[in-house]
Order: C-alpha cells, then structure tokens, then sequence
C-alpha cells in the first residue's frame, strides 16, 4: 500500500470516527456521566468491536450480512434493542452522580461492555466498511496491506474517542457538567433511543 492510498485510507476513517453518533453518544455518558477513566476503556473497547467489523469485510465474510436479508435484519434488531436499553437506562438516571476524574460512580466493565457492544451490535458498520475497504481491497492485497488498513481504523478511532473523553472530563470542566448531568442524560437518552427507532424503521 503506497503512501497517497494510505493517506486516502486515513482521510474517510477520520470522517467516520467524528461523525455524531451511538458510540460517541456512549463515550460522552461515560466520560462525564463516570469518570475519565470511563471514558477511556469505553473508547478502547469501542476499537476493538470496530477491528472485528472491519476484519470480517476484509476478510469478505461482511458479504453474508448484505446478501442474506434475514441474517441482516437479525442484526438490526439486536442493535436497536441495545440502543434502546441503553437509552433508557440514562433516562433513569436522576443525573446526581459525582463528576469526577479520579473517583468513578460505576464499574469499568459497564463502560468496557457498552463499548464493545454498542461497536459489535451496529450493523451499519459493516455496510460502512464494505463501502471503504471496496475501494483498497483487492485480489492481491497483502497480510501486510490488511494489517495496515486494520491498524489504520482501530487507531484512528481509539485515539479519536480517548481524546474526546480526556477533553470533557478535564477537572476544570466537572462543577459545569455536574450540574448539565441531568439534561445530558436526558439528551443521551432522546439519542439513544431516536437511533435505535430509526435503525429499526429503515431496516
């Protein structure tokens, strides 16, 4: 892979990774709703559902969710019930957790799981990926080339995310959110919620 496809590669995984959406929605809730911390296994392990999703379409097994409707919709459906879960687990939440960068307010598994999850139970990633990865796949393409564009993605959106959590759980920016937590849950919850209706309505 010579360096202006690389660069290429690059320039629409940055697009993908700051684009609005679910798994930024999920880094958000963490990161302020927790602790830093949070937000950064969240991130992490929001990178690597990605790197599953993006070694199933170079691998071509991507091709059975697009060619096999009922696989897909399957899918679909699991991640909007996910998105929904979630949704209204924030709009639970009475929005008086301590914001702070140090003392978390929940166990890190639960921001590993939503990240992972929120990653892994997203069919559209896999319809995002074939899009991309059509245009550097080819019939020769190397272990060396598909490590690289693996790489590529999973850093790209790691490091995108774990920015995004350190920025908004900085020390000087908690006595703000803390009192923004409640309308940020609701916000988070009206999100969560309008994504996963709106997987399931254009499924």
């Amino acid at each position: 892979m010579n360096l202006t496809t690389w660069l290429s590669l690059v320039a629409i995984c940055c697009i993908g990774a700051i684009s609005p959406g679910p798994s930024l929605a999920v880094v958000l809730r963490h990161s302020i709703g927790n602790s830093r911390a949070h937000g950064i296994i969240a991130s992490i392990t929001h990178a690597f559902g990605l790197a599953v999703w993006a070694l199933l379409t170079i691998w071509g097994l991507a091709v059975l969710v697009t060619e096999t409707p009922l696989l897909y919709k399957l899918i679909t459906y699991v991640g909007a019930a996910y998105l929904a879960w979630m949704g209204v687990k924030a709009i639970r939440s009475k929005g008086n957790n301590k914001l702070s960068v140090d003392k978390t307010t929940a166990p890190l598994i639960e921001a590993a799981q939503d990240g992972v999850m929120i990653s892994l139970l997203n069919p559209k990633l896999a319809i995002f990926f074939i899009a991309l990865f059509s245009q550097f796949v080819t019939a020769d393409l190397t272990l060396t080339d598909q490590l690289i564009m693996l790489g590529t993605v999973v850093s790209i959106d790691s490091l995108w995310y774990i920015r995004v959590a350190i920025v908004l759980s900085h020390s000087r920016l908690i006595d703000k959110l803390q009192q923004k937590s409640a309308m940020i849950d609701k916000i988070s919850d009206i999100v969560l919620v309008g994504l996963a209706l709106r997987v399931v309505t254009l499924s």
